[in-house]
């Protein structure tokens, strides 16, 4: 096993989860098997409860683990599916420390952070690192570990003391570091001291740069590589000058043209001619291609196409780097370049109009002039208001829609509330009060504890027998039966409301019967089995469509359910006749299938959304060719397990449990955190 260590120094968000899955990235081209692992030095036992304006996004793994963003990163360049050990905080490394001592491990010796803690460290890395993480089922050849946070921090220094130690179990042989520095521009000159600062920090605590990655505005000049050469104490060919690019997509080929990779195959002793399957290396030399193809043709995209995402975290973008991904892997696939726009749900707000008029017209002319709109996940009442009134637009004038998680419910609500007449249509999330609760609590979710209790990772969609012929979305998934994608929610679609939602119409009938919010009849035909492989505010929006079609043209359909059938987790808007087209495309899904989107393969969602939105020709090309689609990556069977088993465990209780204790659901939701 070979390890090469990236650590940061200067600044945060440098850009070190780029540069790692980059180097990861042209590893694989030579044929080797390639694994990473974030070190995050946050106390947090993971990223599940941190706000995204706070750190950005929280990523979803298939296991259910809920991970820092570069995570993210690592499987859409890598291609590899990782588990929720693959990403270490402090938290999760004090709490198995602390657990050992507790069962006395330690056999009656102090517990210190020296040898204990830097011991479990290394211990983490070494197991994970050999894990399985692709199709090939077999160990890794080489593990990216990303050292997040600047090296000097204080909640950092036991990681780098962990692998001060970690070069000389594993071996120089077997052990690299990539250290990425800022050289800033002041008065029109590249300045290296920061860098200079920051290698003389890093050698003191006993780690010696293998490379320096220069991340800098423009291309460096010689005269400065020569300078981090002398006094960084590498030679010049180790200086890797990252300067700003079109696109991210590009950094592995700059990272190429410099000589990253010969200097590997000889620091690290790569047997790269000998020691590779020829397959592996037929594998390697084709996604050198693919990728070269992928760079080449997003910078000769003269078509662009218009999205508009509708959010509530816009203030920081990396809290949907993962949505924005999609879309741009989507839209390479369309040959169009993403012109995105950013709006702030409560701009769309009429309360808005009122304090900031400025801010309340651009927003609308926004959503007006959009090609498509997306409304993204997110949790609280703030902002969703004007997520409907989005909703409401993109519906009566046959505007391209995707809604994801949040999306999804909000569509919902707008289509009973403005369709089917339920004038008190909202979520229990927002108004636990609400007269007609069309979303609803989880009956089976913690409603005391938040970290981990979601409904999460990946899960199996059934789609109904009669979506075959007339479904967009099942048609983007090849015609697929089931689908699997990831989740995160605590809120789910009332199943008492579906028949009145799929009739359009505000009145029950007699067929549901109040259960605990479940149905009492059995699960629509057309849904099997799991297959064996793997408060709203009740004003409506100020800003009304000039000219929208005809209420009653199109209906929303639960075409995608959960095994069970009880679960709402596809909807899509379809038209009441034969000789209407219906909507373009109208689609929302409670999963977040941005998770799994690849730039190579991208998440037939978006693909659908965004070929809509470059038009009705496009998207047909796209349902044609996505006859042979196939899913990436089966669910893996150790999850199906732990699956049925925690179902067993849940069903054989009669609450909760939560820390050795169990405890029966609230009767009323707690309020949730913007």
């Amino acid at each position: 096993m070979k390890y090469i260590v990236v650590s940061g120094g200067v600044i945060s968000g440098i850009g070190k989860g780029v540069i790692a899955s980059s180097t990861g990235l042209l590893l694989k081209t030579l044929g080797l098997k390639v694994t990473a692992i974030k070190i995050d030095p946050y106390m947090n036992i993971d990223a599940g409860t941190m706000a995204p304006t706070e750190h950005g996004e929280v990523f979803v793994l298939d296991d259910g683990g809920e991970v820092d963003l570069d995570l993210g990163n690592y499987e859409r360049y890598l291609d590899v599916t990782l588990g929720r050990e693959n990403n270490i905080t402090t938290g999760k490394i004090y709490r198995e420390v602390i657990e050992k001592e507790r069962r006395g491990d330690y056999l009656g010796k102090t517990v210190q952070i020296v040898p204990h803690l830097t011991t479990a460290i290394q211990d983490w890395i070494e197991r994970v690192s050999h894990l399985p993480v692709d199709d090939t089922q077999s160990t890794p050849d080489v593990c990216i570990v990303e050292l997040g946070g600047t090296v000097g921090d204080i909640e950092s220094a036991p990681f780098v003391e962990a692998l001060r130690q970690f070069q000389f179990r594993v071996g120089q042989e077997n052990f690299a570091l990539i250290h990425v520095s800022l050289v800033p521009v002041v008065g029109g000159e590249q300045k290296t001291k920061p860098t200079q600062a920051a290698i003389r920090d890093l050698r003191g605590l006993g780690l010696v740069p293998d490379m320096i990655a220069a991340r800098c505005v423009e291309p460096l000049d010689r005269s400065v590589i020569n300078k981090l050469s002398m006094f960084c104490h590498v030679g010049p060919e180790q200086v890797m000058g990252v300067h700003d690019v079109s696109s991210t997509y590009h950094v592995p080929l700059l990272l190429e043209r410099q000589g990253m990779v010969q200097f590997f195959e000889k620091r690290l002793h790569l047997d790269v001619k000998g020691g590779i399957a020829p397959a592996m290396k037929e594998r390697g030399n084709d996604l050198r291609k693919r990728w070269k193809e992928l760079t080449i043709g997003h910078d000769h995209l003269l078509e662009k196409v218009e999205i508009v995402l509708v959010g509530k975290y816009t203030s920081l973008q990396d809290s949907y780097i993962s949505v924005v991904k999609a879309l741009e892997h989507a839209a390479l696939r369309v040959h169009r370049r993403l012109d995105l726009k950013w709006v702030e749900a409560g701009d769309l707000e009429p309360q808005t109009e009122i304090d900031n008029p400025v801010r309340y017209y651009a927003s609308w002319q926004s959503i007006c002039s959009a090609k498509g709109i997306l409304i993204p996940g997110g949790f609280g009442l703030r902002g969703t208001e004007g997520m409907i009134g989005a909703a409401k637009w993109a519906r009566e004038h046959r505007v391209p829609f995707l809604g994801i998680c949040l999306g999804f419910q909000i569509a919902v609500v707008e289509f009973a509330r403005n369709v089917c007449g339920i004038q008190g249509a909202g979520s229990a999330e927002l108004d636990a009060n609400t007269s007609d609760p069309v979303v609803i609590y989880m009956p089976e979710i913690s409603k005391t504890h938040l970290g981990g209790t979601m409904r999460l990772g990946l899960r199996p969609t059934l789609f109904n027998k009669d979506s075959e012929r007339s479904s967009k979305i099942r048609k983007l998934y090849g015609g697929a039966e089931a689908i699997w994608e990831r989740h995160r929610h605590r809120y789910e679609i009332n199943p008492e409301y579906i028949d009145r939602i799929e009739r359009g119409s505000s009145k029950a009938t007699s067929q549901h019967t109040s259960n605990g919010g479940r149905p009492s009849t059995p699960p629509p035909k057309g849904l099997r089995s799991l297959p064996t492989s793997p408060s709203l505010n009740r004003q409506d929006s100020a800003f009304r469509p000039s000219t929208p079609v005809k209420a009653g043209t199109d209906k929303l359909l639960f075409i995608g359910r959960s095994e069970s059938g009880e679960r709402m987790q596809v909807a899509e808007l379809m038209p009441t006749s034969s000789s209407d087209k219906g909507h373009p495309y109208y689609v929302g899904m409670q999963a977040h299938p941005e998770f799994a989107s690849r730039p190579l393969n991208p998440s037939p969602p978006f693909l659908g959304f965004v070929a809509a939105a470059a038009g009705q020709e496009i998207l047909e090309e796209q349902l044609h060719v996505q006859k042979n689609y196939h899913a990436p990556h089966p669910p893996s069977l150790m999850i199906l397990e732990s699956e049925r088993l925690r179902r067993q465990e849940q069903e054989a209780k009669e609450g909760v449990a939560i820390n050795g204790t169990t405890e029966k659901p609230a009767t009323t939701p707690p309020g949730a955190s913007n």
